[in-house]
């Protein structure tokens, strides 16, 4: 597809990674320099989504990817997928689909650009070198393919600000929802970020802490070459009956975990939880250049407070060894907040074919923009940190 600014610079689908060489999409995705390392976008995880049949046409999510080139150079890629459904994608657009089809059109199939089941926030316009221009070129014909293969819809979710802030001034509607993020301002210890709490509050926190392995509970990190089949063995039990009593069906299948495990072991930190000799829960994060990023949680065996401990304060724990500057512990979670997590906003970008439910659907948004901002600012007045703390010093990289 032969882009309209210039002849020499076209457009390719890619229906699978497997069309593109690992190392020209992770120079794209992971360039280094001023960009923190996103396993996420990296070819190895991607991957590891498709050639595990996770990611297919038969999941609902059918690689669609664009490559943007100029005489033989690859100058941006953009991870994208064809949809059946809304499934995995934690930016809800179900009341759009009803009111479309309510209208007697079809939304489906869509176009998605993000890393399925994932929500977290990373580039999706992925340029080797800071490029504004390039950037637009990909939004331009990302839109074009939604026009060619006449599709209700495109849909960029978890965006950085600055790729959503370029997305607007290009005509894609913007949404904003939010998150719960710990930062770490330099801490040596998890009691240098207990002393920054509130005194009621840090009590409570070392409560649940001691409550939660209060019956013999053991937890280790298990990452790198330490991870084992038998880790994924048991994550798996857990992942599957946390994952079918919560959304029915779990997106990921066992396959999955042996692939990252080959392929990105050095970015992954499993918490596992070990009681009387045998593993009872565990908590899946991808370490990321400057996060620690939580992803999948599941147990065989209810204690209270373990949930939060394995999740969120080991999280901090961890960012605190590494040196780590931020956590993001996931989709939703308003309880995060009293153990030390902050709002953050979360960003995607929307194309909506038709202009009359495209102005529907713009309307719609500014008030919701409206609405999160208040709703952050709100949270923020209810932190556990002490009145004297300043949270955009917290916030600071």
């Amino acid at each position: 597809m032969a882009d309209p600014a210039t002849a020499a610079r076209t457009a390719r689908i890619l229906h699978g990674l497997n069309e593109i060489a690992i190392d020209d999409w992770n120079r794209c995705a992971n360039p280094g320099g001023t960009v923190p390392f996103d396993p996420f976008v990296s070819y190895q995880f991607l991957s590891a989504l498709e050639d595990s049949g996770s990611v297919s046409a038969r999941t609902g999510w059918q690689p669609f990817h664009l490559a943007l080139e100029e005489v033989g150079t690859l100058l941006g890629v953009m991870p994208l997928y064809v949809k059946s459904h809304s499934q995995g994608e934690y930016v809800f657009d179900y009341a759009w689909a009803d009111a479309w089809h309510r209208a007697g059109q079809q939304y489906y199939p869509k176009l998605q650009s993000s890393v399925p089941f994932t929500p977290a926030t990373g580039r999706r316009l992925l340029v080797p070198t800071p490029d504004t221009e390039a950037e637009r070129l990909l939004l331009g014909a990302a839109v074009q393919v939604c026009q060619q293969i006449d599709v209700s819809s495109l849909h960029i979710t978890f965006l950085p600000e600055p790729q959503w802030r370029l997305a607007g001034e290009m005509g894609y509607l913007r949404r904003m929802d939010q998150q719960y993020h710990w930062h770490n301002p330099g801490y040596d210890s998890f009691d240098d970020f207990l002393a920054d709490l509130a005194s009621k509050k840090r009590k409570n926190l070392k409560r649940e802490r001691r409550e939660a392995v209060a019956h013999g509970i053991e937890i280790e990190w298990v990452t790198g070459t330490d991870l084992t089949e038998a880790h994924w063995d048991a994550f798996y039990r857990f992942y599957m009956d946390t994952g079918s009593r919560k959304w029915g069906s779990p997106y990921l299948n066992r396959r999955f975990f042996s692939l990252i495990g080959e392929r990105l072991a050095d970015h992954v930190l499993l918490v596992m939880c070990r009681r009387d000799g045998r593993y009872i829960a565990g908590a899946l994060n991808f370490i990321g250049g400057d996060t620690l990023f939580g992803r999948n949680w599941g147990c065989i065996e209810h204690h209270p407070f373990l949930h939060f401990e394995t999740c969120y304060y080991q999280a901090i724990d961890f960012a605190i060894a590494r040196g780590l500057r931020k956590v993001e512990a996931g989709a939703q979670g308003g309880h995060k907040v009293a153990r030390g997590y902050l709002p953050e906003a979360t960003y995607s970008a929307h194309w909506i074919s038709d202009p009359g439910f495209r102005d529907a659907v713009r309307r719609y948004l500014e008030d919701e923009r409206r609405y999160v901002a208040e709703d952050i600012d709100e949270t923020e007045r209810r932190t556990p940190f002490k009145s004297t703390i300043d949270l955009g010093d917290l916030r600071r990289e």
